[in-house]
């Protein structure tokens, strides 16, 4: 029987094997994470394991993070010793939904769900339905499956579109995005206008149903209709997203209102109904947000933990930094 309330605790794989690495002394894969640290996850009481950033992912998208200004900053913030080696690119930036060669592959994979199964966890991995990386196969034979655009669009926002080589002639395609940033320029937005896109995406979603317990779908509702017609204009459409046929969808009205300390907000966030709450995703900490001590107020992030923990819906912890790792931008 499924728990009510299921545990997720999230593993940045990219971080992981990078310590796992400089402690071999070789490149590690998913098969040099040890028994006793799967054994560690489930003694904590957790039911699914999130291994982010295990797809293949290609040249392009290490080249922007490379040359890009603002995130070399960024990642020169967390590495003060940063080298070209540590920029992986984002795991964001799909080439493919088979596990890269870097963590070992397909078969990596497959043994280390197996490993989880036989200590009762469940494995989930993302799927990124709003775009694909700029060297993705289908940029080539399926250039109608992405957004395009005229020069006047690129002229109106060029930092929201690219010029794509290709060996049948170069095309103009816009870059992935949300309503609140420009476009990720190592991805290309998928055009869910087109028919012939929706059924390639089902059929990369099968792919990965196939590899896993559990999907994570990325920022899922960027192409929920309405938001895909309006420009994506809005955050926090959780109840949308339940109708459409999600298990859970995450709380980041709840994160928010914590971390800035709205206790009546907060208050009245929890009074909503059980068929509500109990399928949302609490996230404490995510990939995408700063560590929680930091963040929150002095102390804070101990009352947010205890709001999280007695709250309805799924949890999730984020695994622990280990040493320094590889750093990768997140297109997402």
């Amino acid at each position: 029987m499924s728990p009510a309330y299921p545990s997720l605790y999230q593993v940045n794989t990219r971080v992981l094997l990078t310590a796992l690495s400089r402690t071999l002394g070789r490149p590690a894969t998913l098969d040099d994470i040890r028994d006793a640290e799967l054994d560690r996850i489930a003694g904590l009481g957790f039911d699914y394991v999130w291994l982010l950033s295990v797809w293949r992912t290609g040249s392009a998208g290490q080249r922007v993070s490379s040359a890009h200004a603002g995130w070399r900053h960024e990642f020169e913030d967390t590495l003060p010793d940063l080298c070209a080696e540590d920029i992986a690119g984002s795991g964001f930036a799909i080439t493919g939904y088979t596990a890269h060669p870097a963590v070992g592959g397909t078969a990596a994979l497959a043994r280390t769900r197996r490993r989880l199964q036989a200590r009762g966890l469940k494995l989930m991995l993302d799927f990124v339905p709003n775009h694909m990386a700029l060297d993705h196969p289908w940029v080539e034979d399926h250039p109608d499956y992405y957004v395009g655009a005229g020069e006047l669009e690129q002229t109106r926002a060029p930092q929201n579109y690219t010029w794509v080589k290709r060996m049948r002639g170069d095309v103009l395609l816009a870059h992935g995005r949300d309503p609140y940033f420009d476009g990720w320029p190592d991805t290309l937005q998928l055009d869910y206008a087109n028919p012939a896109t929706q059924e390639a995406m089902i059929g990369e979603l099968l792919v990965i149903a196939e590899q896993c317990d559990a999907v994570r779908c990325d920022m899922a509702m960027l192409v929920l209709p309405k938001i895909f017609e309006r420009t994506w204009v809005y955050w926090d459409p959780e109840s949308t997203m339940m109708q459409e046929g999600f298990d859970y969808a995450y709380d980041k009205r709840l994160y928010d209102r914590l971390r800035e300390g709205h206790a009546r907000l907060v208050r009245e966030h929890l009074w909503a109904g059980l068929d509500y709450q109990n399928r949302l995703a609490r996230f404490m900490e995510n990939h995408d947000e700063p560590r929680a001590a930091p963040t929150f107020a002095s102390g804070m992030h101990e009352a947010a933990a205890q709001a999280y923990l007695a709250a309805p819906g799924s949890r999730s912890a984020r695994a622990r930094r280990r040493g320094p790792a590889a750093v990768s931008t997140t297109a997402s």
